[in-house]
Order: C-alpha cells, then structure tokens, then sequence
C-alpha cells in the first residue's frame, strides 16, 4: 500500500518490530533508545552506528550484542575491532558512510531509529524509507534539508515513518487516527492548526544586549532536557523550533500559517492541535526522551517507557507565550524557509551547522549565528529540490558561503543584523 506525499506513516500496525538498526546510538537520543530496549525482550538491537565514540560504543555493544556495529571513522573502526575481539564480543564491526546504509537497509532490520544529528543523517534515512522500514525519524536535517524527496520517496513506498521529536510526537498522538492513517491535508479532518511548544530554552529572559557575552557552555546548559551540544545550542538560539516548524509543514500536509509556536518554559505539554470546533487536544508528559521513543517503537500499543509519570499536583504553572522574534531571529528564519520552500530549507539548515560548529569552537560569539545564516540565505538563490543533487550543491554551496562569512567576521569585518531571504 503507498502512502501519500503527505501521510505521517502508514503500513500494517500492531507488531512490535523484532530487529532495530540504532542510526546515532552513542548520542542521547540512541542511548535513550537503548533504555527503552533494555525494559523489553521483545526487541533486538540489531545494528549499532556512531561516529567515533569507541569507548561508548564497546559498551553498547557489550551490554546488547548486536550484529553489526559501524563506526563512520575509519580509526575509530579498527580500534574497536579490537577492543571487541579482546572482551570475545562476535559483534562485526564495519566502518565508513557506506555502512550506514547497509545496516539501515538490511533485509533482516524491521525497525530503523534515525538519530544521527545533521546532514550525515539524511542518506541512510532516506535509504531506509526506500526499503519500507518502519523509521523513527529523530534526525530533523531528513525533512529539512530534503522534505520534498522525503516524502515523495515515502509515497512510493510501503515504510512507516514515525516522528520522535516530542513535538511532533506529541501532535501525531493528538491528530485523529484517520488522518495519521488516510493521509491528505490534515484540516479535512477538521483540523485548524498545529500548535508547537517551546521551553524558550536557558536565554528566554536574558538581556538581548547580553547575547554577545554567552559561552558554549551556558548554551548548553538546557534547563528542562539533556541534549547533545549542537541540539542544545539550537534549542538556546531557537532555531530547533524555526526546524521543526519547516518539519511539521512536511509531516502533517500543512503550510506554515497552519504552524504556532507557543512559548512554554514548564516542558510540560508538548504540543497541541486546534480544532475547527474550537477544540484543543494537547499531549502533555514528563520532559523525557524515552516516552515518544516508546510510543513509536510499540505503535500502536504503548508500553514502558522508563519514564516517570506526570504530577500535575505539583506543577505550580503552566505558562504560555507568544515568541519574540527579534530576540530569537532564527525562529523567524526557520519560517521564512518554511515559506519560501526548495532548498531554502537546505540553505538554512547546512549554514546553521557551520554557524553553531564555529560557536562551539570559539570562533564566533552567540549573537553572531543568527546573522551569519541570514547573510548566507540573502546571498543565495533558492531552487526547487527535486533531486538529492541539487539538495547536495545547495548544502554545500552554503556551507562553503557560511565558512567564508565566519572569515571576514574573524578577521574583523563583522556583521550586521540578521535580515532575510534573498528573494
């Protein structure tokens, strides 16, 4: 059965996956999955992925025995062959992006858990939609960079797509099942609009004028979840949010009018969607990673996540607002890109990874991301992104312009406020 473009999953429902392939098992998200897992015996790890993580990754590996292990770098490979050979771990160890693939698309995985953060996540996700795996899709750079091919590749075949972000999770769960199912345009079923939640993250109250003087590590520093460094520097400028807004367009068949962002710094309920009756059904929970992680590796059952269970007794607050864009500029570019459409996305998202690359290194200052992607998107001609090539020059075209703005700003030309797409 083939999905429409604009189908958040389809396929046959009811069967927990036996065999899963953890794309990014070292980062949070893949150690959260690994949590999960570990609470079930009906799930086998069967393939584990990473960068170059080995200590981590002998550990995983240890403790789940999986059937391949794969590590993108090449050293990081050969040193934990070894390191498995030593504790007479029969785990086959490969290596190399190729890798990533094969794993991600063998016959004998059900279950793919996309976790790599970045673009280094897009091909084998996409390559695990066009063998009909059943995707947990966690890795935002798959929609952002290419939702157009995404979905069209989702459409041709019979995977299950499944998003983990809490956010869209949380909107998954609030839709109604016919339209998780039927796919089309979301507000056929009565549908109003898609509410998305954000913490603010650690600088909703901090001085505008103060930005210039954040260290990597207060931007990491998230007051509500544990994150990797990269995804907590987004979650600190916003532009997690301006993603996920361009993600939610994708996944739900909707336009970017149809998408609010609220601020809620409690983290309490994820998301929410309003209805044309003037209903609003919202998703709350604990801040914790390994409820939508559960939620999706047993759809449509639910099961044991770990995760501790709501108190609403001892929630003082919950509190609502609108964002302030001027403060969190990226947010507004995020959903100028959403808007504008084609590689406008992919521009957005590859200079955002330089620009956050360069913070964390201590090259740029915080205040500096955000204009460094407006001037890359102003200098840009966006394209429609019919194919993974024109996806491809578009990221690196951009990732290359990014790169040449952080030079002059280093050495001393500096930049001016963040403006707009290039029209």
């Amino acid at each position: 059965m083939a999905i429409s473009s604009t189908t958040v999953l389809t396929g046959p429902a009811g069967r927990p996956s036996a065999n899963i392939t953890i794309l990014g098992s070292t980062g949070s998200i893949g150690k959260s999955t690994l949590e999960v897992i570990a609470l079930h015996l009906d799930y086998r790890v069967f393939a584990l992925t990473a960068n170059s993580n080995v200590q981590t990754m002998v550990e995983q590996c240890l403790r789940f025995q999986p059937r391949f292990a794969v590590m993108v770098n090449d050293q990081a490979a050969k040193q934990l062959a070894v390191e498995l050979h030593k504790a007479g771990c029969s785990t086959t160890v490969l290596s190399g992006e190729q890798a990533l693939v094969e794993v991600a698309t063998h016959p004998e995985a059900d279950t793919v858990m996309a976790a790599i953060v970045g673009s280094a996540g897009l091909p084998p996700t996409l390559a695990a939609v066009e063998h009909s795996k059943k995707v947990l899709l966690a890795n935002k750079e798959a929609l952002v960079m290419a939702g157009e091919l995404f979905m069209r590749t989702l459409a041709e075949s019979d995977a299950v797509l499944l998003p983990i972000d809490s956010e869209h999770n949380a909107v998954f769960q609030c839709l109604p099942p016919e339209s998780r199912l039927a796919g089309g345009d979301i507000r056929g079923q009565g549908v109003r609009k898609v509410i998305l939640t954000a913490s603010g993250g650690p600088f909703r109250t901090l001085p505008i004028e103060q930005f210039g003087d954040v260290t990597p590590e207060q931007a990491c520093r998230h007051p509500n979840w544990e994150m990797g460094r990269k995804i907590s520097v987004d979650s600190a400028t916003m532009m997690n949010k301006g993603l996920e807004v361009i993600e939610a367009c994708f996944l739900f068949g909707v336009g970017p009018e149809h998408v609010e962002v609220l601020i809620h710094p409690q983290s309490i309920v994820h998301s929410m969607v309003e209805y044309m009756d003037g209903s609003v059904i919202a998703q709350l929970g604990s801040p914790d990673m390994r409820i939508p992680i559960a939620y999706s590796l047993a759809w449509p059952e639910r099961i044991n996540s770990g995760a501790s269970f709501l108190d609403l007794t001892r929630q003082a607050d919950l509190q609502f607002f609108a964002p302030d864009l001027e403060r969190f500029p990226c947010l507004r570019l995020g959903m100028e890109a959403a808007a504008k459409g084609g590689t406008a996305p992919t521009i957005l998202n590859a200079a955002n990874e330089v620009a956050v690359e360069s913070f964390l290194s201590g090259n740029i200052s915080f205040k500096d991301i955000p204009a460094i992607i407006a001037a890359v998107l102003a200098q840009m001609t966006c394209d429609n992104a019919d194919s993974i090539d024109i996806i491809r020059q578009a990221d690196e075209q951009a990732r290359a312009a990014a790169r040449r703005i952080i030079t002059e700003t280093e050495l001393g030309n500096g930049l001016s406020a963040p403006t707009g797409l290039k029209q």
